[in-house]
């Protein structure tokens, strides 16, 4: 069966939940309570949320159009999910002022600083779709760049959530900066690039 990928909004809010709830992290509880939040928040809170305030603020940010990235299926169910945003949305990275370049105002960037793919659907190539989809949005918004953030170390699925180097590679970025514990990869959108 093939896989359908497709921009996260409030109608689909009860298949994200559903997937973060039950599928998202069957092999590593200790991130269940993420909800794909982290990168929302300051990281000075982090430590002191719950999965309930994660699980309800991340409803609430879907609501609002405020949380953002592509739900991959297999069916009707949600196997899949990429965290992409425009740069400036993530807490988090506004913090680190490492990660930003002078010319980056008005937001010209979409970050793409997530991936959680099912445990059963793995390998499968569902990670390149779901990146494949947020490079396109991008375009279609008139942005300039997709940027991402894969780590050096990352010895299992756990630890590339920021997807792959060579994911990266193969649609067409280019590491932009090298940094100790990870890389900074981008792929132009500019017309002729």
């Amino acid at each position: 069966m093939g896989f359908d990928v497709v921009a996260l909004d409030a109608g689909r809010l009860d298949d994200y939940l559903l997937f973060f709830d039950r599928v998202a992290f069957a092999d590593n509880p200790d991130w269940a309570d993420c909800y794909c939040l982290f990168y929302h928040v300051p990281g000075s809170e982090w430590e002191q949320r719950s999965g309930a305030r994660n699980r309800e603020e991340a409803a609430a940010l879907i609501r609002a159009g405020s949380l953002s990235g592509f739900l991959a299926y297999e069916g009707a169910t949600p196997v899949g999910w990429c965290n992409a945003n425009r740069k400036e949305r993530y807490a988090l990275l506004a913090e680190h002022k490492k990660l930003w370049d002078p010319d980056e105002a008005g937001g010209r960037v979409l970050a793409v600083v997530c991936f959680v793919v099912a445990p059963t659907h793995r390998r499968r190539g569902i990670a390149r779709r779901l990146l494949s989809a947020a490079c396109e949005a991008a375009g279609a918004q008139g942005l300039v760049w997709v940027e991402a953030y894969p780590r050096k170390d990352a010895q299992n699925a756990a630890q590339h959530y920021h997807g792959p180097l060579a994911l990266y590679r193969e649609l067409g970025f280019t590491v932009h900066r090298d940094l100790a514990d990870y890389w900074i990869v981008r792929k132009s959108l500019a017309p002729g690039a």
